[in-house]
């Protein structure tokens, strides 16, 4: 079973993320953020990942400090149940739609890590979330686990509907590009013969 367990520890929170490639997407996420804690079980249900997120932060100054900290640890436990990557399909891809909101999500596993974000929100906040936060997630993801992420909104006027278009086509993408290719033979999927930082 392709699993890992990152806990992490700092004056502004404390948490622990564990989770299962091979799952089949169950999902137990605790952070003190409403909201937050929706789209992380939307991203475990959709990605088939099973997923358990216990964060204590320091939610009385905002929920920025939480909200990043599960991007950092969520990454760094991607990238330990991946291993050397072998057999995996390595890309995945997703055109998403949820209601009038259109979302693009394209990601490699390539361990080069980078973020490209074109989703704006029409408001600055989904109930006492803020919006920006959702890049600030995506954005220490796919720093720590080696991610090159790609997301763009086609379309969308509501800001929840957005948000969770673009939770679910990451979750989708991800599905793909970890699943084992039964055609790769076991081999890193990389003319190089690694993939890594």
């Amino acid at each position: 079973m392709r699993t890992a367990e990152i806990s992490r520890d700092t004056s502004e929170t404390s948490l622990t993320v564990r989770i299962n490639l091979d799952g089949r997407g169950a999902h137990d996420c605790a952070t003190g953020v409403g909201f937050f804690d929706h789209m992380l079980d939307q991203l475990a249900r959709h990605a088939l990942i099973d997923l358990h997120v216990r964060a204590k932060g320091d939610l009385h100054i905002d929920d920025h400090h939480t909200v990043e900290d599960v991007g950092i640890a969520l990454g760094r436990a991607l990238a330990q149940a991946l291993g050397d990557k072998r057999g995996i399909r390595r890309y995945g891809s997703c055109h998403l739609a949820m209601d009038e909101s259109l979302v693009r999500a394209a990601l490699d596993l390539s361990g080069r890590p980078f973020l490209v974000w074109n989703v704006d929100f029409p408001t600055e906040k989904i109930g006492a979330f803020d919006t920006e936060l959702v890049r600030e997630f995506f954005t220490a993801f796919a720093m720590q686990g080696g991610v090159t992420l790609n997301v763009t909104r086609l379309d969308g006027a509501n800001s929840h509907h957005i948000a969770e278009a673009a939770f679910k086509a990451v979750a989708r993408a991800l599905r793909e590009a970890v699943e084992p290719d039964p055609r790769a033979g076991g081999e890193i999927p990389s003319t190089k013969g690694t993939l890594s930082a």
